[in-house]
């Protein structure tokens, strides 16, 4: 029998500890020691600090322009007139959807991303292109990063007619792991039938239909916001999907305070209902600290990068996290270890995945990067010298291997 091969990482500094470990791999998890008999591969770590990769809880590759000619965007002043752009890019492009998304998905491991939720745009101007661009990439990225793929409704499921019917084609397909909805209230809130629920109702039915999990984007504020986020949570206990449902932004959550707020989060809590923020602005963040403290799960994402709405992204989380303690006036070493640990933990659990906490026993899946101590990574944003996925090393010095 062939003995196992063994990666020993030696004299890395987890989360930026004053003394030097080993981090010892096999078969893709950490173990406390060498077993006997192994054959051992050796990898200097130089003192390097070891920090978990990160989890993209929100991103959406399929529009991007990264590594493209540059393309001057116009002004838009809403939803409707960010579709239209969205499509105006989409026709410009050149490059394959497929090729695109992989470059900036192989940068974002690169940069010490382990797994995302991407959301590709599902409507007639697309077809199914998104969905089946991103099933390539993923394949083609294979094992170095885990990608949820989330079939959304940018253009809406009620006010674009033939919406619906690609977005059961999607979930039919077996190529993506969620369905996605849209402003239920405001941006899809009137159809050919007129006001109603109907949006939600179908990505639901979808849902429940495919055994797929659930992530709506909700821009909407005030009432508008808040009345579909608490449909969505009667629903999701109703339909028993707690665990499986997603809100992305929730830009009507960061307007509460006080009372109002815990009675949500425990809304929210005991449905089984997360939320993801993108760390747009300091208004528009989800109160991610106090959510937490009553059980809700919060992850951080990249949302569009250098797409048709904003020139600016770079698909790397721990740049997101730095992003998140500056918007949240972050000073003490621990606000910026929670900016971390929202981007790393809180978005492994959203995801339902492993912690990658660096003990005995957890998947063997961290970056190495110079600096004194895990506050001043958040604030200096080091290179990462080298990112380790389930034990083998896929990028060094920033730059993807595969």
């Amino acid at each position: 029998m062939t003995p196992p091969t063994v990666t020993v990482f030696r004299d890395v500094r987890p989360f930026g500890a004053a003394a030097v470990a080993d981090l010892v791999a096999v078969d893709g998890l950490l173990v406390a020691a060498v077993p006997e008999g192994s054959r051992v591969e050796v990898v200097e770590g130089r003192g390097r600090i070891a920090l978990p990769t990160l989890v993209d809880a929100h991103i959406h590759p399929d529009k991007t322009a990264w590594g493209e000619p540059w393309y001057s965007r116009r002004p838009a002043g809403g939803l409707p007139e960010y579709v239209r752009g969205d499509v105006e890019l989409y026709e410009h492009q050149r490059t394959p959807l497929t090729e695109r998304a992989g470059r900036l998905l192989a940068h974002a491991v690169a940069q010490g991303t382990r797994a995302v939720r991407a959301h590709v745009d599902v409507a007639p101007a697309y077809g199914l292109a998104g969905v089946t661009g991103l099933a390539a990439a993923r394949e083609r990225l294979g094992p170095a990063l885990d990608v949820q793929v989330v079939a959304f409704p940018q253009h809406g499921v009620r006010r674009t007619p033939g919406a619906g019917a690609l977005l059961a084609e999607a979930a039919a397909s077996g190529l993506i792991d969620a369905v996605g909805g849209i402003d239920p209230a405001g941006f899809d809130g009137v159809g050919e039938d007129g006001e109603g629920p109907a949006q939600l109702d179908q990505v639901f039915g979808l849902a429940e239909k495919h055994g797929l999990q659930l992530d709506v984007h909700l821009h909407d504020t005030g009432d508008r916001g808040l009345a579909p986020l608490r449909d969505i949570a009667a629903r999701t206990k109703a339909t028993g999907l707690g665990g499986r449902v997603v809100v992305s932004h929730a830009f009507c959550v960061p307007e509460l305070s006080g009372g109002a707020l815990s009675e949500l989060a425990e809304l929210l809590a005991d449905a089984g209902i997360g939320l993801t923020t993108v760390a747009p602005s300091a208004h528009q963040v989800l109160p991610f600290r106090e959510l937490a403290s009553h059980g809700v799960k919060v992850g951080l994402g990249s949302d569009g990068v250098r797409d048709s709405w904003s020139p600016f992204g770079n698909a790397d989380m721990l740049h997101r996290a730095h992003l998140l303690g500056w918007t949240t006036d972050a000073r003490t070493d621990a606000e910026l270890a929670d900016c971390f640990a929202l981007a790393a933990a809180g978005g492994a659990e959203l995801l339902g995945l492993p912690a990658a906490d660096l003990t005995p026993g957890s998947p063997a899946d961290f970056m190495l990067v110079d600096g004194g101590c895990l506050p001043q990574v958040v604030v200096d944003l080091p290179r990462r010298e080298l990112v380790v996925r389930a034990g083998r090393v896929v990028a060094r010095d920033g730059r993807f291997e595969g």
